[in-house]
């Protein structure tokens, strides 16, 4: 009996021990867990995405524990716990859902999907990071207000340029046949889109007519191109008309064409021709053809005025052109070159002559002159004797003079 109650209080030591040391291993493993799991934060990052588009929201975490992961909405409404799917919403679905990463997925995002999403890791404390998803509101085709067709020369009117639905606010640029130009921009706010408007002032001219004005809208969310839209004007002017002519200096038996050119918007159809204030003469030699007047032999006969006229319900407009026909023979003919050569040559002669001549003449001229005072100073003793000498000789010449009657 001793025996046995030995034998089982022996047992029941030896089973507090075991169970003391299953204790401390126990708590010991529940020490390190919550030590490790202090050490670890989700990782998140921000993210931007145009309306319309997809937007994938990651949380990850180093060295997790099987610690279960959660994503929620700004509205604090739990999206996923792990790979179970908590909300009703077709648009939300899993992407990748492991002990050390949770990623989702929003399709179709709006701008009220736009706000503050959490990421939460269950541990003791829970631990949280927050990522903040930016939705870009795509601005709607622009519309061009304000033009009526068509247009009369000399009208004013504001073009108006209108786009919605852009976040942040678009940027609107009018451009004319590509050439950039100026407008009035104006930004409204409308909930979290902006509506943005450009105004341009025209006054309005013939130029204008056929001039393309584009409105073009750039943003952000349109990367790869951007939205614009293009109206033409369309301008209706009186006209005003020009003549040309097939030859510069007509001449008899030439052929000569005249044609009527009208500018003008309806355009001015058909032109009327007429001659020194009338009818043209001779139709069968003068051909009058559309815009077209045409000789098919001119004579002296066809000189005069001849006048085109336009018209369209906004005016009329004339061009004159005189014509002169003159004589192919009476006109001066090209310069003999060989006539002028030869003048040019007596000329270089004739100076060539006169020069040596004159070269001869000064040769033999050429000496000593001398004075009065100089005359008879060879056999003067001094220059009071020579001035005396001179004067005797002076004197003596005279006397030899010799007188016939």
């Amino acid at each position: 009996m001793m025996v046995k109650q030995h034998m089982l209080f022996t047992l029941y030591s030896i089973c507090g021990i075991v169970l003391k040391d299953i204790l401390a291993i126990s708590v010991a493993a529940t020490k390190n867990k919550v030590r490790g799991a202090q050490g670890q934060f989700p990782i998140v990052q921000n993210m931007t995405v145009t309306e319309g588009g997809i937007a994938n929201l990651t949380c990850r975490v180093e060295h997790n524990d099987n610690t279960s992961l959660q994503w929620s909405n700004p509205a604090q409404q739990t999206l996923f716990f792990g790979d179970k799917k908590a909300l009703r919403d077709n648009r939300i679905e899993l992407v990748r859902a492991t002990s050390q990463e949770l990623t989702i997925s929003i399709s179709e995002v709006t701008l009220a999907d736009e706000g503050m999403y959490t990421c939460s890791l269950f541990t003791m404390p829970v631990k949280t990071a927050k990522a903040f998803l930016t939705v870009l509101g795509v601005p709607k085709k622009p519309e061009i207000n304000g033009l009526t067709k068509p247009l009369l020369e000399g009208d004013q009117i504001t073009l108006t340029c209108v786009t919605s639905g852009s976040k942040p606010a678009a940027d609107v640029r009018w451009f004319k046949n590509e050439k950039e130009v100026k407008g009035a921009k104006e930004v409204n706010a409308s909930g979290k889109t902006f509506t943005v408007k450009s105004s341009l002032q025209l006054l309005v001219n013939r130029h204008d007519d056929g001039v393309a004005y584009t409105c073009r809208v750039d943003h952000v969310s349109l990367t790869a191109t951007h939205e614009e839209t293009t109206q033409v004007l369309e301008v209706h002017y009186a006209p005003y008309v020009e003549i040309k002519h097939s030859i510069p200096a007509p001449l008899e038996g030439q052929y000569l064409k005249l044609e009527c050119v009208p500018h003008g918007n309806p355009s001015p159809d058909p032109v009327l021709w007429t001659k020194d204030g009338g009818e043209l003469p001779d139709l069968d030699r003068v051909i009058v053809e559309g815009r077209e007047l045409t000789f098919m032999s001119l004579n002296k006969t066809d000189n005069g005025t001849y006048r085109c006229e336009a018209t369209n319900h906004l005016g009329t407009s004339q061009a004159e052109y005189k014509l002169v026909v003159k004589d192919p023979n009476a006109l001066p003919g090209p310069p003999d070159h060989a006539l002028i050569g030869g003048i040019v040559a007596v000329v270089v002669f004739a100076t060539l002559c006169l020069i040596i001549v004159l070269g001869r003449y000064l040769a033999r001229h050429k000496g000593t002159y001398l004075t009065n005072e100089a005359k008879g100073a060879d056999d003067a003793p001094d220059a009071d004797t020579a001035i005396i000498n001179a004067d005797g000789n002076h004197a003596h010449a005279e006397e030899k003079k010799e007188y016939f009657i």
